[in-house]
């Protein structure tokens, strides 16, 4: 294993810690800046919508350095932000900071998913970007619980303050790579008119489906299925065991056959979520359930992520970075539609099936990026 990739997947495991930890710490940052849970979780939004905003905006920004250089200059960002919410005095300076720590996220993951597979050989491209990914689950297997711990035993700043120190090791030990080249910024604008972009519809419909169950998921075990709070503790700790395994194995299928990698994930996880709106009523099928909802839906990830840089080769940092803030925006759009299911006055039973449905959408998008992309080839060669 290269050092460098090493390198990117502990990264992506400090990022993705201070991303998902505040949800572990909402009732304790809540009671220090004296404000409600609700206005807590708006700290998520308000991070995943900066992702989703400022990952084109930080790509096109840093399209003229050098790919090592543009990811110190984003982690150097990213401490900044970090540091900011560990000293944040009240409410509004820390989703100030936390915006900040956000701007960086999404070009720090598309930057380094093209660096990531530019370190090994064509046939295990999708397996670099798995392996850097798999630092993004690990942080919510061990990262999360973790920084969570620190938070209630020695105040929730302390886990910005342990995560900053990480990224300035990492920081140190990033080795050089002679083969990142500088970009063009009107390339790299260029390459948005590509067709075969509309991969990123994809992301956001996998993201949608994934977070339209994932952000309902604590309710659904303890109202449905009866799951004490312990229970639901471990269930997610599991969910976090499917998701690594789902990264790993999305990377190796990808390798293999990228199209139908990303058509049969699509497919397991609208079924697996049909099937968890039935399972959910029992403990035991609800569990084996999940896990496999979440291997298929991780396996997802380094597929797309390879899929969408191939579609834009010719200006890899903004569509893969695009392709991360695609993955936010559908964040925000499954916990809407998922909300709207409870709102409608349906069981949350029924949450599930508009996970499906998500899938199914992004099963349609993928099939007409091929489709496209076929119809394209197709054309030129006819010239």
């Amino acid at each position: 294993m290269p050092l460098a990739l090493l390198v990117l997947a502990l990264s992506s495991f400090a990022i993705g810690t201070t991303e998902f930890v505040i949800m572990g710490l909402l009732p304790e940052v809540a009671a220090d800046l004296s404000v409600t849970i609700p206005q807590a979780g708006r700290l998520v939004t308000g991070y995943a919508l900066a992702v989703a905003i400022g990952a084109p905006v930080m790509a096109i920004s840093t399209a003229k350095l050098k790919r090592r250089i543009a990811l110190i200059a984003l982690m150097a960002f990213f401490i900044a932000g970090n540091l900011l919410c560990a000293l944040a005095t009240d409410y509004w300076v820390l989703m100030i900071a936390g915006i900040v720590t956000a701007l960086c996220h999404g070009a720090f993951f598309g930057i380094g998913s093209v660096v990531a597979a530019g370190l090994v050989a064509e046939d295990r491209k999708a397996r670099a970007v798995a392996l850097m990914f798999t630092g993004l689950t690990l942080a919510n297997v061990l990262g999360v619980p973790l920084g969570t711990a620190i938070g209630q035993a020695y105040g929730w700043r302390a886990t910005f303050g342990v995560v900053t120190v990480t990224i300035l090791g990492l920081i140190a030990i990033l080795p050089k790579d002679k083969k990142q080249q500088t970009g063009s910024i009107l390339r790299e604008i260029a390459a948005l008119r590509n067709g075969g972009l509309w991969l990123a519809l994809s992301t956001v419909f996998f993201a949608a489906s994934m977070f339209a169950l994932f952000t309902y998921i604590a309710p659904l075990l303890r109202d449905v299925t009866g799951v004490s709070p312990e229970g639901v503790t471990w269930t997610l700790f599991l969910i976090g065991l499917g998701l690594t395994v789902g990264n790993l194995i999305g990377g190796k299928l990808a390798d293999w056959r990228l199209g139908v990698t990303l058509a049969g994930v699509f497919a397991a996880v609208a079924v697996t979520s049909i099937a968890f709106s039935y399972t959910s009523r029992f403990f035991i099928p609800a569990e084996i359930t999940l896990f496999l909802w979440a291997t298929a839906s991780f396996a997802a990830v380094p597929a797309l992520q390879v899929g969408v840089v191939g579609f834009g080769k010719d200006a890899p940092n903004l569509v893969s970075t695009i392709n991360i803030g695609a993955f936010n925006t559908g964040n925000a759009l499954g916990a809407w539609a998922g909300g709207l299911v409870i709102d409608a006055g349906f069981d949350l039973t029924r949450v599930p099936l508009a996970a499906a449905l998500m899938a199914l959408i992004g099963l349609g998008a993928t099939a007409l990026t091929y489709l496209s992309a076929r119809g394209r080839a197709a054309l030129a060669l006819a010239e």
